[in-house]
């Protein structure tokens, strides 16, 4: 007898003597009274009496007369005293045990008495109460032992089914994706494509001595597609198909997890070949011993056995095991070895081609105007992921509903990016000052970025509240930027600085606001990362930070030295772009002006009409 047995019958047990005791429980209360209901006359009165109360009714002569019942342990008598107002009244009592001499009382005082027996049960009654418990335990055990599969599947943790796998199972997936549904991640494509082919044309590799690989690691940020992956080569395969979470695995009882995981590999060997699928597997694959105290029991004996079951002393031929997270780095390295996840495919951000790729994907079933540039729309948004873009899309959908449109125009695309980058548009503000010192602010932006060569071309300026922001300046860039130069990093410290050194110019020091707070933590930021990990400071080329932004030396006056350097050579970078910036807006202030006036008038200015007021008056200012 298993485990899981004993558990399924020990389980049924325990709830069925709950029912048992219940029922018992109520017999005793609703079954044990067995005296008569009275029937009293109107002017007679129920009412109960102790025993010695009795005895003392009794010597007084005022008990007419008793009826016992229940073996003489209770009696109803009927009595009349100057206390209860010489009215006749049947009052109930409740006899001791071991009052035997209650009988000679009754004849010496002369009392009336009569002693009515138990009432018989009737016997097919008896019979039928005999086996009513037992046949509730029987179809108790027999429910919870017949739906302890079907449970387990619904609610995933049944304790009938603790140690039992709680994936998926599809002997032939049709999740609707296929290859042709996924763009902008082609090298992770193809590497599937390659697997797809291996399990429908398996004699092409072998005959070269190739194995198939036993893991596929899928790494990237969130919303990249990697879900998306895994759902295509289920429904291209043609073989069955697990698909379980790792958090599912992890139970607060110590084995649950390893048995689960010891119950998957068992069902998807008797399939063979088969694909797992486990999605966030960084749930269970956390690096042993990272913990306080050694780490989760639990959990590391989870990834103990699933370390043995993909690559142990006992071999696992034809289950393909496929994972997926963004936290590769805290992955146990005996799990990222070859012979367990032999390949790792990084599922990165798409580049511009990609995001072009993937918003045809998703373009297909929406009626788009003909004025709507996708390869624009690619170019506006670096940085998105996939889900993202369809994100884009689908708000468009939703925006061009909301107007009655029958297609989707430019302007639904370019409010559904506006709010997916900004937020939700807020209430116009009003004429005031603040108005017009946030108008100055952006603006000068927009200036000093369109003056600097190694800039981004502005997109758009606005007054409109989006998120938390009063106004946003847009920058398109030309390209995907993979590597940023020192001069693009000044332009974009010297531009963030912009929107500040405006209002000083403008209103004066006193005049200067919170609103820059933002832009001074990125310039921030950006100074402090080209001095401590770019080596782009007079300190020299040194890495003094790592990516977490943790001094790589440790303790002593050395430390502090390297601090102190540090400090001052940002503030030096800092400074000296402020200083550009002002100079930019001190030459541009004509210019600042008249666009700060048509600003404020129309309350949004595109990227091709502030290129058109800024042509012919700017200034470039001299290259440092």
């Amino acid at each position: 007898m298993d485990r899981n047995t004993i558990q399924k019958i020990l389980i049924g047990l325990f709830i069925s003597a709950c029912i048992f005791i219940g029922l018992r429980a109520f017999n005793v209360i609703g079954f044990n009274d067995n005296l008569p209901a009275t029937e009293v006359s109107a002017n007679v009165s129920s009412s109960r009496m102790t025993y010695g109360r009795f005895l003392e009714y009794l010597e007084m002569g005022w008990i007419k007369q008793v009826d016992l019942y229940d073996n003489s342990r209770n009696a109803i008598v009927q009595a009349s005293s100057p206390e209860l107002g010489n009215r006749s009244q049947s009052i109930r009592v409740e006899i001791p045990v071991g009052a035997s001499q209650l009988i000679q009382k009754l004849k010496e005082y002369n009392i009336d008495f009569d002693a009515h027996p138990i009432p018989r049960k009737d016997v097919f009654l008896t019979i039928a109460s005999n086996l009513l418990l037992p046949l509730i335990f029987i179809a108790g055990l027999l429910f919870f032992f017949q739906n302890s599969d079907n449970f387990s599947q619904n609610s995933g943790s049944s304790p009938m089914n603790l140690g039992k796998s709680p994936a998926r199972f599809d002997q032939r997936p049709d999740t609707g994706i296929s290859f042709d549904d996924i763009a902008g991640i082609d090298e992770a494509k193809a590497e599937f494509e390659e697997i797809v082919s291996f399990l429908k044309e398996p004699e092409r590799y072998t005959l070269v001595g190739a194995k198939i690989p036993k893991g596929v690691l899928l790494v990237g940020p969130p919303g990249t597609g990697k879900t998306l992956l895994a759902k295509a080569i289920a429904n291209e395969a043609n073989v069955p198909f697990y698909s379980v979470a790792g958090s599912e695995f992890v139970e607060m009882f110590i084995g649950i997890g390893a048995a689960r995981i010891r119950d998957l590999f068992k069902k998807a060997s008797e399939n063979t070949p088969c694909i797992v699928f486990i999605d966030e597997i960084d749930a269970v694959g956390r690096e042993r011993g990272a913990g306080i105290g050694g780490g989760n029991d639990e959990r590391e004996q989870t990834l103990n056995q699933l370390l043995t079951e993909m690559d142990g002393f006992k071999e696992n031929k034809g289950v393909i095991v496929v994972g997926a997270t963004n936290r590769v780095d805290i992955l146990d390295a005996a799990l990222l070895r070859p012979g367990r996840f032999d390949r790792q495919i990084t599922v990165g951000l798409p580049d511009r081609l990609g995001r072009i790729g993937i918003l045809k994907v998703h373009a297909r079933n929406k009626p788009f105007d003909e004025n709507v540039s996708l390869v624009q729309l690619a170019n506006r948004t670096p940085g998105f992921s996939g889900a993202d873009l369809a994100n884009l899309l689908n708000e468009s959908a939703i925006l061009a509903t909301r107007y009655k449109k029958k297609t989707i125009t430019k302007n639904e695309v370019n409010e559904a990016a506006d709010r997916i980058i900004g937020g939700i548009a807020g209430a116009t503000m009003e004429d005031t000052k603040n108005k017009k010192l946030i108008a100055y602010h952006e603006v000068g932006h927009a200036i000093v970025g369109s003056v600097l060569e190694n800039h981004d071309d502005v997109e758009k300026v606005t007054l409109i509240p989006r998120g938390g922001a009063k106004g946003l300046t847009w920058f398109a860039p030309e390209e995907d930027q993979t590597l940023v130069s020192r001069s693009q990093l000044l332009a974009r410290i010297i531009t963030t600085l912009g929107g500040r050194v405006a209002e000083k110019v403008v209103f004066g020091d006193p005049e200067i606001t919170t609103g820059a707070s933002n832009d001074l933590q990125q310039v921030t930021n950006i100074a402090r990362q080209m001095v401590t990990r770019y080596g782009m400071s007079s300190i020299g080329p040194l890495a003094l930070e790592d990516n977490n932004n943790e001094q790589m030396f440790l303790g002593g006056e050395y430390n502090e030295a390297i601090a102190d350097r540090i400090d001052v050579e940002v503030c030096k970078i800092v400074n000296h772009c402020e200083q550009i910036a002002t100079k930019i807006v001190l030459d541009n202030r004509v210019i600042i002006d008249l666009i700060v006036e048509k600003l404020l008038d129309a309350e949004t200015i595109h990227g091709d009409e502030f290129r058109d007021l800024v042509k012919e008056y700017t200034i470039l200012p001299t290259k440092k």
